[in-house]
């Protein structure tokens, strides 16, 4: 999430210190009424069956309060004469409840594709933001002010389909609620679905690309410390290898190893392909083969010399010093921002628009089917077909390809040369030594 782990903490110590009682005015020895020092309106404090409970009475002045307060007691107490009272449970302890069960499925095979959805939005953000609060607390009221916050968190009001995803998983939490009898049905609160339609998803026009690519180069080449220009130096890789597959940044491209890198061969053709074994919707669709463009063989080529001692377990984006980095990101969009391309059209570019960008421009070029992509993509026809289909009015079926060493092919340029000449002889020389070292030590 963009504001870090410090805004997290922040707002976690603004929620705990923020609900302190400021007023107090008693009403009998069972009920009283008082305001806290994050809200003008006051709530209710009421003992029935010999439990204190509190509730908001929506009022801010303090006779009405009083008045509605006495309403509460009245309801409260009609419910615990007819067994209908509940005991209610912090929205934490039902959430946690609630994943715990998600996860238990998810472990044994059983669990729904969007239990992983579920489980991330609950952490991110209802559990944070209702934490102590008491499940048969949560409003109308009090969801609005967590859509205010949300909208905060992300930086714009989410998407519909996004909220779809938020309220299956506080769906879930209420249900948890009901069946254990922390609630009441009757009090579960109807959940908005009004965020914005889906949109065009971030890209680079190739233009943007050559920009970005030239400006991290930049950065590298203008490094002070040598673990920044090893960041950088690796991003520049990483960079090419998203926007000539449609590997996803993230889990997908950072479990990739050098055993996961396969080349095959018929007549002219170079086939070179990856397998992705991790990632998003792998545990669903299992592991796929990416097709690559032959755009990404010069990193291949430069990140081989980087690892002269590489083996086939061996993670392949890493430093050349060995280790891993989570600091790409952040490389990334620093170079944007000098550029002046964070923002575009269709929302921020992070690294995840390398993807949106290379199913851009395969849709554009006409070579490759919706049917094909999604195959290539690990997604589905229908969200290309949603996010995507404005980009070409028709499309033509063709196989995703490698190198034709008898034939060239329009395509972007690569960022970096293999040598001062490439044809057909270097290029062939280059395949037989990857295909030799592969033989020898499993990965080329």
């Amino acid at each position: 999430m963009k504001y870090g782990l410090c805004k997290f903490f922040a707002y976690q110590h603004k929620t705990q210190t923020m609900s302190k009682q400021v007023e107090r005015h008693d009403i009998s020895d069972e009920l009283y009424i008082y305001l806290q020092d994050n809200s003008e309106r006051w709530y209710a404090r009421i003992k029935v069956a010999g439990k204190w409970r509190s509730k908001a009475t929506k009022q801010k002045d303090k006779e009405k309060a009083i008045a509605m307060a006495y309403r509460l007691q009245m309801e409260y107490q009609f419910m615990a004469d007819r067994n209908l009272l509940v005991s209610s449970k912090r929205f934490r302890d039902v959430a946690e409840n609630v994943i715990s069960n998600m996860q238990t499925a998810l472990d044994n095979g059983t669990g729904a594709v969007n239990y992983k959805i579920y489980i991330q939005v609950l952490r991110k953000y209802h559990i944070p933001f209702f934490d102590r609060t008491y499940i048969t607390s949560i409003d109308s009221e009090k969801l609005r002010d967590f859509d205010k916050w949300r909208i905060e968190q992300f930086d714009r009001v989410p998407a519909k389909s996004t909220l779809l995803n938020h309220n299956a998983a506080m769906q879930l939490v209420f249900k948890e609620a009901v069946e254990n009898k922390w609630m009441l049905a009757a009090q579960v609160p109807s959940l908005s679905t009004k965020g914005i339609e889906s949109q065009r998803r971030a890209h680079f026009s190739p233009e943007e690309y050559d920009k970005v690519f030239d400006a991290v180069l930049a950065l590298e080449q203008n490094s002070r410390k040598e673990k920044t220009r090893q960041i950088r130096e690796l991003l520049l890789d990483y960079m090419e290898f998203a926007v000539n597959t449609g590997i996803r940044p993230g889990t997908e491209m950072e479990s990739l190893t050098w055993g996961d890198i396969h080349i095959d061969t018929n007549e002219h053709n170079i086939i070179f392909y990856i397998t992705v074994t991790k990632g998003k919707t792998v545990k669903h669709t299992g592991t796929r083969e990416v097709v690559c463009r032959d755009e990404i063989f010069s990193s291949i080529q430069t990140l081989r010399e980087r690892f002269p001692n590489r083996k086939r377990t061996d993670k392949l984006f890493r430093l050349a010093d060995g280790s891993e980095t989570k600091e790409l990101g952040k490389a990334f969009d620093k170079a944007l921002t000098e550029i002046g391309l964070k923002s575009s059209p269709h929302g921020v570019r992070t690294l995840y628009s390398l993807r949106h960008t290379y199913i851009t421009w395969q849709l554009t070029s006409g070579n490759v089917s919706m049917e094909v992509l999604a195959k290539q993509c690990g997604t589905s026809i229908a969200m290309i077909e949603q996010h995507y289909s404005h980009m070409t009015p028709k499309m033509y079926s063709k196989e995703l390809s490698g190198v034709d060493l008898g034939k060239s092919r329009p395509g972007l340029k690569p960022k970096r040369t293999l040598g001062s000449k490439q044809n057909q002889a270097r290029l062939s020389k280059l395949f037989k030594d990857w295909q030799v070292s592969y033989k020898q030590r499993g990965c080329i």
